[in-house]
């Protein structure tokens, strides 16, 4: 069983995808609570090796318990933005392979302190790391209306983000928005109509979340510094939960294994073509309909790999 119930996604898929080699070595940028790392590790010999990041410090605790247990391993407190740094300080140049699972994990989202879930009333923080940034309760209580709404459409994909954003700015200048509750309560109101199912306030939530932990910018600064790590032979594996992550995969991803479009009018022989430095390993794969029936939250997922010539 994972460390506080937490069921890790696609877990036979991702080794898979990695190609896990006996000796090779491998970096698990989103350890959470280990399901994956521990999958990867139980297909290593002696002098394999597996390294993991996670921002929580929390994760990293669970990790350390790992580590003082199996020399194979190590984990360090840091953002997957900072992976080629940390692989530089630990002399690693090249790797065989590296795992992302994106997004927030069980634990962050069913432990109320954190704040991540309208499904409990606590403190309105949602940083994956609360030694790091502030807390969404203190942006919320300086941001114009504008920025608000900005945020809640873009990163919440949500069509009410204005009214939504108008709602928020009318109820801080009552009292201050510092629980998840009262966000929720404020939502709710301000949202006409939902999806059946679905609560007003999950577009909400899920773009505050995003917003705080800067959440696609590190997909972006940490999928080149992955790319470039990786050895021939050598994986990239991601798993997005929503479709502003999956968006960037598929698109750095098919970067680098597709051939670029010629501009118009330019005639290049397909032999004359440069190749693309990666290959597809796995374009596209979803978890089963058994894995979703034991684990609602997988049902989303998507996981897309690809291999360096």
């Amino acid at each position: 069983m994972m460390a506080e119930g937490h069921q890790p996604v696609l877990v036979r898929e991702a080794v898979a995808a990695l190609a896990v080699r006996a000796d090779g070595w491998y970096l698990d940028a989103t350890f959470g609570r280990g399901g994956h790392s521990r999958a990867i590790l139980a297909h290593l010999g002696p002098q394999g090796r597996l390294w993991a990041l996670d921002r929580d410090p929390e994760a990293v605790a669970v990790g350390e318990q790992l580590a003082a247990k199996d020399p194979r391993f190590a984990i360090y407190h840091a953002p997957f933005s900072r992976l080629g740094e940390v692989l530089t300080s630990l002399g690693v140049a090249a790797i065989d392979g590296v795992l992302f699972d994106f997004g927030v994990s069980s634990p962050q989202l069913d432990t109320p302190e954190r704040g991540m879930s309208f499904r409990f009333d606590g403190p309105l923080d949602m940083r994956m790391d609360p030694t790091s940034g502030e807390p969404v309760s203190a942006w919320l209580a300086r941001a114009d209306c504008d920025e608000i709404a900005e945020v809640i459409k873009n990163y919440g994909e949500e069509r009410f983000a204005y009214a939504i954003a108008k709602a928020i700015i009318a109820a801080r200048t009552r009292a201050p928005l510092v629980t998840t509750g009262q966000l929720a309560e404020v939502v709710a109101r301000a949202v006409p109509r939902r999806e059946p199912g679905q609560h007003p306030a999950t577009r909400t939530f899920q773009a505050l979340r995003i917003w705080v932990n800067q959440e696609l910018a590190e997909i972006d600064a940490a999928l080149p510094q992955a790319a470039e790590r990786l050895q021939s032979g050598g994986r990239l594996v991601a798993i997005s939960f929503h479709s502003l992550e999956d968006r960037r995969v598929k698109r750095f991803l098919r970067g680098l294994c597709e051939p670029q479009p010629l501009p118009p009018g330019v005639a290049i022989p397909e032999r004359d073509r440069p190749i693309p430095p990666f290959r597809w390993a796995v374009r596209k794969e979803v978890p089963t309909a058994a894995e979703v029936a034991v684990n609602p939250r997988a049902r989303s997922a998507i996981l897309r790999a690809a291999e360096r010539r």
